[in-house]
Parts: structure tokens; sequence; C-alpha cells
């Protein structure tokens, strides 16, 4: 056709459409190798096989198991969604609610699994069956719990309070008498499963004021650190706590954010995490062994209508613990732990470290000796009155006695077979010298106690004579001393697996009109009457203590020295057993 143009003509101009497009993409960066990619050494030509390449791989590792996270306000549980009675056992089979943890391995070997499929008897010989509830979060767990979805619920002891404000009033009284929980059991101890990593400027407890912690609120982690500051003499006012959703996105958020000093979370990420430069771990549960314990407990109308059964999985966790002894035993578990908890055998099997299971000899301990500065009732007035001085606890505490039921362990104790069980997690350890604790150990925690002693003694129990009302009577010279001395036994159970040094502090008010080495030997005395006083009172392993006269050489507080009142004192001094 005349007039149009030839072939040649579309060609050029296609070429030149290509080179313009070309010559915008580069300007526009959309071919432009990302990042800063250097010219050869001594100029030349870019290799077009390296455009857009790196020398290594991204980092998809992580030494936390999440990477994202997120804070929340500091807040109460939410209220209850809902309560009812309990749900009627289909196929005679009990709903026993747990979350991942390694202490729950003796009921998933008892129950061989989390189906609903081995047949369990009860001393009478009535069959029944139990499925465990795979429910993570505790308040999703109390929830259906209180609906009646379960049967039976699980928690550590300290939680069991927090929960109670959603199921008590202001007074302390039941709002459902159905709901209130009955505790039979003890499953464990904490082991090394929880614990604070710090940076490695934080040497002690004390190291935390002023200070960012980042933790999960209303959980374990919450009340393992409030434990921690009040024994180190540090008021939870003056920590800046923040809070996460779970323990997981604590230890994420720690490794992300520098500004933080510490954070209480879980193994494996605590361990991963003071791993890492400029990380050390300041306690972890090994340490503070006797602290956090798990528990089981059942519903009251459940519990009132169905005692045998509850009695016959008592008394096969019992038996399983004893099974778990067993390497085979301990593989079969990991592998039902591993199929009920969706990970790895590889990883459930390193989880049985992280937790002590409490046998009946340990359960009786636990419930039933008064003198034990670890039991039950402790651990549930210390819960109690660390969440009602943080304000999130608003009812009156309920007593221990009102929800702890020792009847099971009381009945399995008639077994011979229970009975002749003896206390398993005692850590023995070799008596060392106060100068050898200070070498190979780090101090983690210094409790200031004040006893009044009488002048020139260290008899904690001495008696002087007291005119009231024109008649003489006896009295000890400081009332107060057995409540003290109950304090200190606490905080030396709950460090179960720690060496404790007691210094014994005077006054300088007769500095240079008595020899020093006299002052010495007077506070080296009284450390050694409260050390001994802890040891036959208490039953405790006396190898564990030490005890230091410092005498008036170390004041209190260095810008106050001659304020006698502080140093009139005695410091308990808490040291890790070994460097972890």
């Amino acid at each position: 056709m005349n007039g149009q143009p030839k072939a040649p003509f579309y060609v050029a101009l296609f070429l030149v459409v290509a080179g313009l497009l070309a010559f915008a993409a580069y300007r526009s960066d959309i071919l432009a190798p990302k990042g800063n990619i250097q010219q050869p050494p001594g100029g030349g030509a870019i290799d077009p096989n390296v455009l857009g390449q790196t020398a290594e791989d991204k980092d998809s590792g992580s030494v936390t198991t999440v990477k994202e996270y997120t804070f929340k306000p500091m807040e109460r549980l939410p209220d209850v969604k809902g309560t009812s009675a309990y749900k009627p056992l289909q196929d005679n089979t009990v709903r026993f609610a747990l979350n991942v943890w390694a202490g729950w391995g003796p009921i998933i070997l008892a129950n061989e699994g989390f189906k609903p499929g081995k047949v369990w008897k009860t001393a009478k010989g009535e069959d029944f069956k139990v499925e465990l509830v795979l429910i993570d979060n505790p308040v999703a767990m109390r929830d259906a719990y209180a609906a009646g979805e379960v049967h039976i619920g699980w928690a550590t002891l300290d939680m069991v309070p927090l929960f109670m404000e959603g199921f008590v009033d202001k007074s302390g009284q039941p709002r459902d008498s159905r709901i209130m929980p009955r505790i039979y059991q003890q499953i464990d101890w904490s082991n090394g499963g929880d614990g604070i990593v710090a940076r490695e400027s934080i040497k002690t407890v004390g190291d935390l004021r002023g200070k960012k912690v980042i933790l999960a609120q209303n959980s374990p982690s919450h009340y393992f650190l409030l434990n921690m500051l009040v024994s180190g003499g540090v008021q939870p006012s003056e920590v800046n706590m923040t809070f996460t959703e779970d323990a997981f996105q604590a230890a994420a958020a720690f490794n992300a954010q520098k500004d933080a000093a510490a954070a209480v979370s879980w193994a494996p990420d605590i361990y991963n995490l003071a791993a890492v430069k400029g990380n050390r771990m300041l306690v972890t549960t090994q340490t503070a062994n006797k602290l956090i314990a798990d528990v089981w407990f059942a519903r009251a109308d459940f519990a009132k209508d169905h005692a045998a059964k509850l009695e016959a999985i008592a008394r096969g966790i019992f038996d399983s613990m004893e099974e778990l002894k067993k390497d085979e035993q301990k593989a079969k578990c990991a592998k039902l732990m591993a199929d009920g908890y969706n990970i790895p055998a590889s990883e459930t099997i390193k989880m049985f470290g992280d937790a002590h299971n409490t046998n009946w000899a340990e359960n009786f301990q636990f419930f039933l000796n008064q003198n034990n500065p670890t039991n039950f009732e402790r651990v549930w007035t210390q819960a109690y009155y660390l969440y009602r001085r943080i304000g999130v606890i608003t009812h009156q505490p309920v007593s221990f006695d009102k929800v702890m039921d020792f009847s099971v362990i009381e009945s399995l104790g008639k077994d011979p077979k229970y009975r002749a069980q003896k206390d398993e997690y005692e850590v023995h350890l070799a008596p060392k010298a106060v100068s050898q604790i200070h070498a190979e150990s780090d101090e983690i925690l210094t409790n200031t106690i004040v006893i009044q002693f009488f002048p020139n003694s260290w008899d904690l129990y001495k008696k002087i004579n007291k005119d009231e009302n024109g008649q003489v009577t006896e009295v000890l010279y400081d009332p107060n001393v057995d409540n003290v001395l109950n304090e200190v036994a606490k905080l030396a159970g709950q460090f179960g697996a720690a060496r404790i040094i007691v210094e014994g502090h005077t006054d300088s008010s007769r500095r240079g009109q008595i020899p020093d080495a006299l002052v010495k030997e007077l506070s080296l005395n009284r450390a050694n009457a409260v050390r001994e006083a802890l040891v036959n009172k208490f039953k405790m392993d006396p190898n564990r203590f030490a005890a230091a006269g410092m005498g008036w050489d170390v004041p209190a507080d260095p810008n106050d020295p001659e304020n006698q009142a502080k140093n009139r004192r005695v410091e308990i001094k808490v040291y890790s057993a070994e460097k972890q």
C-alpha cells in the first residue's frame, strides 16, 4: 500500500522503543541490583551472574522460640466467661486438661497417650477412661474448667489464687461452689525450666532496681520474678516490668530490645539467650528449685461425685513416676508427648530435665508437713501476699485449707508401696568455706533480716524479766524471732540447690574502745546461731550453709555508716551451687 512505512521502519521503531524502555527501567532501579555491589578491584565489568546475589544467606535461625512480640498493659485476669455444672462423662471418660510441660509426662505415660483408650480402674474395680485435653492458655483452660467442659484443670500452685479472683467475691466467698478447685496432687517442681536471663552488667537481683524487665504477667514467670525481687530486698515498684502475652514473646523482646536489663522466660529460650555474648543467666529454678510447683485440681462438684476416680488417677501418676526411671519407658513417654504436643520426640526427651516429678513421699512433705518451709500453705500464702501487693488480686485471701485436699495422699500412705518411698529431691553438697563460695560461685541475692540480740549475747531465745503491772514475768528479748527464722527458712527452702552464707554484722558504737577481733567473734557467733536454728528446726542440710562474722567492717549503707540501727543485722546471701 502506497504511503505506508516499510518493514525496516518498524524494526527501527521497535529498537528505539525497546532502548527507551530499557533506559527507563535502569533509571528506576527495576533491574538494578539490590544493595551496593562494588566494582571489581582495578575496575572492569561486573559479572552479570553475581547481580542481585549476596555473599551469605540470610539468617534463618533465632535464639528464641518466636521472633515476633507485642507488649501489653498490666491487668488482672479477665472475668470468667461462664459457669455451669460439669458435663456428664461420655463413655465414662474423665477430661483432664494439661499444657505443654515436661512435668505431665507421668499422666501421659500412665494413660498411654492423650486419647481415651486405656481402661483405668478404681480401688473397687470400677472402669473409667481419661482423655488428656491440651489447653496451653491458662485463661482458656480456666474458662473450660468453669464451664464444665473439662473435669480436671492444671496450674502452678501460685497461679490458683489468680484464678480465684474469678471464682470468689470480694470477701473471698465462692460465687459458685461447684467450680471451687480441690487440689489433690503435686506433679512436680520446676527444675531449670524457668529462669531470669540478664545482661552481663546485672550481677545480682539487686541490680535490677530501676531497670526494665520483660515477662509474661499473671504467670509462673511473674511469680518467679516477684519472689526474687522481694527476697533480694527490691520493691516490685522499683522495677520497670514490661509485659508480653507469653514467656516466649518475652524472650524475643529481650533479644531485640537492648535497653531491657533482663527477661523472665522458659527453656530452651533462657539457655539460648544466656549463651549470647553480653548476656548471662541470673537464676533458674535449677537453683531456686522449690519455688514453682505444678499441681492438678478437680471441680468441687466432680470431686464429690467421683472421689474414687481421682484417687485412681493419683495412684496411676505416682506409679508412672517410678516407671519413668527406666530408659525405655522415658523414650516411650517422649514419643507419646511428641504426638500430643505436636513437637519432635528429639525435643520432648530433652524436656524431662526441666521438671522434677514429686513422688508420694515428696507430696506428703508438701501437703502434710507443717514444718516444711516450702509446703503448700507457704507457697499459697506467698502467692496471695505478692499478687495482692501489686494489685492483681483484690478479693480477701481464700484460706489454703479451703482448696487443699490431702485425702488422697493420706489414703495412699496406707499402702506400704508408697509409705516406703523417700524424698528424692534433696541436693547434697560438700561443705565449703565462705572464701571458697565467694571464689567459685555467683551471688544471686542478699536478704537482710533483723534479730534483736541481747547485748553481748548470741542466744536467739534469750529471756529477760519484764515488769508488767507490778508482776515480773519472763519474756523473750525478741518475741519476733520465730517469724524471722520462718522467713529465712522459706527462702533457704526455695533455693534448695543453692549455697547460703549467713553473715553477722554489728554496729560500730564502741569502735576504738574494744578490740576488733572481739566484735567479729560476737558477730560470727550470732551468724552461727541463725545457721544452727535453720539446720535443727527445719532439718536442712548443714553443708549448704556457711557462717561469717563481719563485725562492724561492712555498714549496711556506706553513705550512712553511723546508722547503727541498720548496722545491727544478719544478711542471708544466696549463691548458685555452681556457675551456670
